[in-house]
């Protein structure tokens, strides 16, 4: 099969397609062959191309956690899915399990969801990653619950622009950050309630005004750096912050201290490197209910860039340039 080698850290040229060898079902497990219809590109991969996967010792690697494809074949335990069911999953692509720049791969069952029926390969590729990562950060680790009002940074994004659509399917009132008219007008299409125009607005000010001065109950953080301590003012006393980065080590914390906030650190990714195969299975239940409201007209994911596979260089290249709106997706095969 074709795939995408990552042969070492580096700039996007040592992302190199090759002739690999065919992945097999065991028999007599509960796995899938997958032919991958697309893949999604997230972040993780620039990072990992650019720094080195997890795995170092396990090269030449290939990346790419998001993948949606067809069932080819099932092992003999295998009991729900068979071939020719379309699916989708987040799964892979950190240097020790094979990713989804290929053009199959093999995947437990209970780490796969049915794919939505009602969007492509395209758009169901580019959003495992981010709806797994946009609901535990807002349901589970920042507990948002209806009538909270909530502030997204970075809500034209890729994880920003699902967050802002669980938040209402929850019930909360949405303010969010973006940097130009066309994101305002995008994030508004998806029902955010207040836009912050954060080049030229104090973002905290905007949201201390929104809330009549007492803060947001819960502040989702997807741009980092500075970012993070400087939104802890925007949250109310024994209110919420959750962040997908890592916090820097200089961060002042006297604010949160004061402010009594909770701080809950989101990386979607810990069942894959901790083999915590129950969370991995919760993740697909996840991806499952997502389906339901993609199909249901209530959850949409936006898909900007499209690449055949060989050109996984250039998408790198394109979301390391930065301020991408919704998701890049590499094509693999025809469906």
């Amino acid at each position: 099969m074709k795939a995408v080698l990552m042969t070492a850290a580096g700039n996007p040229e040592v992302l190199q397609i090759q002739e690999v060898v065919n992945p097999a079902v065991p028999v007599g497990n509960t796995k899938l062959l997958i032919r991958l219809v697309a893949a999604g590109i997230n972040p993780i991969d620039t990072k990992l191309r650019s720094r080195g996967t997890f795995y170092p010792e396990l090269m030449p690697a290939i990346l790419g956690c998001d993948g949606a494809g067809i069932v080819e074949a099932v092992g003999a335990g295998v009991q729900r899915f068979r071939p020719g069911d379309a699916v989708y999953f987040c799964y892979g692509g950190l240097g020790a399990e094979s990713g989804n720049y290929a053009e199959y791969t093999v995947v437990d069952e209970r780490f796969v969801a049915h794919k939505p029926t009602s969007v492509s390969f395209a758009e169901a590729a580019a959003a495992p990653l981010v709806l797994i990562t946009a609901w535990e950060a807002l349901y589970e680790r920042g507990r948002l619950e209806p009538g909270e009002k909530v502030l997204i940074h970075g809500g034209a994004g890729g994880v920003g622009h699902v967050a802002i659509q669980l938040a209402k399917l929850k019930g909360a009132a949405v303010s969010t950050t973006v940097s130009s008219q066309e994101k305002a007008n995008f994030v508004k299409q998806l029902g955010a309630d207040e836009v912050i125009f954060y080049k030229q607005t104090d973002f905290v000010q905007a949201a201390l005004d929104w809330t009549d001065g007492e803060g947001v109950d819960l502040a989702f953080d997807t741009v980092g750096g500075e970012t993070f301590h400087k939104t802890f003012p925007a949250v109310r006393v024994y209110g919420d912050i959750v962040t997908i980065l890592e916090p820097n080590a200089n961060t002042v914390w006297k604010v949160a201290r004061a402010r009594n906030l909770r701080i809950g650190l989101e990386l979607m990714l810990t069942p894959m490197l901790q083999g915590l195969e129950e969370s991995l299975q919760h993740q697909a239940e996840i991806l499952e209910q997502c389906a339901k409201w993609i199909d249901q007209g209530k959850l949409k994911i936006q898909v900007n860039h499209q690449f055949p596979l060989e050109q996984a260089a250039k998408a790198h290249q394109l979301l390391e340039s930065g301020s991408i709106t919704g998701k890049i997706v590499l094509l693999i095969s025809d469906e």
